[in-house]
């Protein structure tokens, strides 16, 4: 991609999160902390757009993770929302299957990830009107359907993937010409991360998700974060209109 269709790019997507917060308020951001939510996080603390960002803390991150946080503070001067697991859930969890019971079958993992990660989620997502991610269409098969802008039943809200026509190289072009602070994970073979035992770096040629749950087919590789009864959220794609 050319200098003039990458800033048309970045354009088109700074128009979608201003459209967000002007006509879809009020509005959060999930951030997991990755490279694309790092993108996402830049435009809307630089725009000064009355976005809400929030990270699920789940109670396993990486450090380098965590450490993100501190690197955000420190660039706009912006705490991020935390939202961490029930601890009583967390904890019956453990007692009864294992602390690492995810990697047993996929529903244990989907349990684990429904304690930790999707119960916060939707904590977090009360009051507000729509939500925003950083998933694209390029990172797995799950997502080869994305839209802009889709109709959320589940949650009852709008949700808006602005980064959906981003590519993994438009992505990291925007963060070397921006100085976006980003994981360092990334640096050495993770370009997708989440909790620390279900995430390793990945080698050369593999899908950009494969280091995430490695152990499960391609078509289970979803968290339940965007899962409604064993599909994604795609059923209601929206025309975006600013």
């Amino acid at each position: 991609m050319n200098e003039t269709d990458f800033a048309t790019l970045v354009a088109t997507t700074q128009k979608t999160l201003q459209h967000v917060a002007d006509q879809f308020a009020p509005a959060v951001f999930a951030s997991s902390l990755a490279a694309e939510d790092q993108v996402l996080t830049d435009m809307i603390l630089r725009s000064k757009l009355p976005i809400t960002i929030f990270t699920l803390e789940t109670g396993r991150l990486h450090a380098e993770t965590l450490g993100v946080l501190d690197r955000i503070k420190e660039t706009y001067g912006v705490e991020i929302a935390l939202y961490r697991p029930q601890p009583e859930a967390v904890d019956a969890y453990v007692r009864q299957n294992g602390l690492n019971a995810f990697y047993e079958s996929v529903d244990m993992r989907k349990e684990c990830c429904r304690i930790r990660k999707v119960e916060p989620l939707n904590r977090a997502l009360q009051g507000n009107r729509s939500w925003i991610t950083g998933q694209r269409r390029a990172q797995s098969s799950t997502r080869a359907e994305l839209h802009v802008q889709e109709q959320d039943d589940a949650h009852d809200m709008v949700k808006f993937n602005p980064l959906a026509d981003w590519s993994e190289a438009d992505v990291w072009h925007y963060i070397r010409s921006n100085n976006v602070p980003y994981n360092p994970l990334h640096d050495k073979g993770y370009p997708s991360i989440g909790c620390e035992p279900c995430t390793r770096a990945i080698q050369p040629g593999e899908d950009v998700r494969a280091g995430r749950w490695w152990w499960e087919n391609p078509e289970s590789k979803e968290c339940g974060l965007h899962v409604v009864d064993g599909k994604l959220i795609r059923i209601k794609p929206v025309s975006t209109t600013a």
